[in-house]
């Protein structure tokens, strides 16, 4: 079996070195040594301010969701994982779904525009795959109107747009660190932004909202990272430009050799880019349905990110407040995606077998 990802995990007895500085001081979570100097190393390694560990991805998008009391609408795209949609919910919004370019797959900012009303707060973009929207664009809006803007850079650890890192755009980008991503510390994530109060705030919305032993100031949350996730982060983040320069060789290499028989990808705008999805865009929606079940009876488990759209789950479509456009482009894309199995220790060969057997497919189908 093949499947799309596959969690890289560092050295056993690396690992154990920093599990018996846990051991010895008996520090498991509550702000702990090894999660400080995680976020101390994260920061400088992706060229950020300020950077939270979280307990996990979602939980970082719900706290920067709270920590700039938002009110009704926020803007979104239809096109990602269930998170990001989900929290606009928890956190009583109404989500405001606007189409996607269908070239790199973010948000269509002309169409974020038609879609602001006076009830709108925000915008929650999403660099899908870890391509990078377009941020010029989607600021100018949120500054014309006097919107929050939030970035889920979910997929896009260590990505660069113009020479510069891409977790710097917005007024708050969000990290996942779960297994299945480009860096993982099994769960996990993290909350960036530029701004000293929103950071000062975030930290101790994280912790419950206490101060002091004797001080809560805000109704915060637990969304603290414990010790055992930061030392897999530390472990992870010493191979991690290693990992992702294999994720290229096998990104090029698919690209190389699967045939331009009905496919194409997503158009990439990074400076640098982390090659964390391997999308494929396929002509025909039934010969991207022959093409999965096919793989699948092989042993390999390509996944339809993200198919259905979420704007398309029944609780949607069910709450009167949503507002669930046409989004011709979103549907289309969603309907011919599919992502093949990348990760550092995939075997070339593994590759070469996949795109012949996916261009066997595709040319009989």
């Amino acid at each position: 079996m093949i499947n799309v990802t596959k969690p890289e995990l560092p050295p056993l007895e690396k690992y154990i070195e920093y599990l018996q500085t846990i051991w010895s001081n008996s520090w498991i979570t509550n702000d702990g040594p090894l999660s400080q100097l995680l976020e101390q190393r994260l920061q400088t390694h992706l060229g950020v301010k300020h950077l939270i560990a979280v307990a996990n991805g979602t939980l970082a998008l719900h706290c920067a969701l709270r920590i700039l009391h938002l009110k009704g609408e926020v803007i979104t795209t239809p096109f990602t994982f269930a998170a990001t949609t989900n929290v606009i919910l928890w956190e009583n919004l109404v989500p405001v779904f606007a189409d996607i370019d269908s070239e790199t797959f973010n948000l269509d900012p002309d169409d974020v525009e038609r879609n602001i009303t006076d009830k709108t707060s925000a915008i929650l973009a999403v660099h899908i795959y870890g391509n990078p929207c377009y941020t010029e664009q989607l600021q100018e809006i949120a500054d014309n109107h006097h919107l929050h803007l939030i970035y889920d850079a979910a997929h896009a650890f260590g990505v660069e747009y113009e020479n510069r890192p891409l977790l710097s755009c917005g007024h708050i980008s969000t990290l996942s660190f779960h297994a299945t991503k480009v860096y993982q510390t099994g769960e996990g994530g993290a909350i960036v932004s530029d701004d000293d109060r929103i950071v000062e705030q975030l930290t101790l919305i994280r912790n419950h909202g206490i101060k002091s032993e004797t001080e809560v100031v805000i109704p915060g949350t637990n969304a603290k990272m414990n010790e055992l996730q930061a030392a897999m982060g530390l472990c992870n983040l010493e191979n991690i430009e290693r990992d992702i320069e294999s994720r290229k060789t096998i990104y090029e290499r698919y690209k190389k050799k699967l045939s331009p028989n009905g496919l194409r990808f997503q158009e990439i705008t990074a400076s640098k880019y982390n090659y964390s999805y391997m999308p494929i865009y396929v002509d025909s929606i039934e010969k991207k349905e022959r093409l999965h079940l096919e793989l699948l009876k092989r042993g390999i488990t390509p996944r339809q990110y993200f198919y259905p759209l979420t704007a398309d789950y029944d609780y949607f479509k069910r709450d009167r407040r949503t507002k669930n456009n046409s989004l011709p482009k979103a549907r289309d894309v969603s309907r011919r995606i599919l992502c093949l199995p990348i990760y550092p220790s995939l075997d070339i060969k593994a590759v070469d077998s996949i795109t012949d057997l996916t261009n066997s497919i595709l040319e009989d189908s």
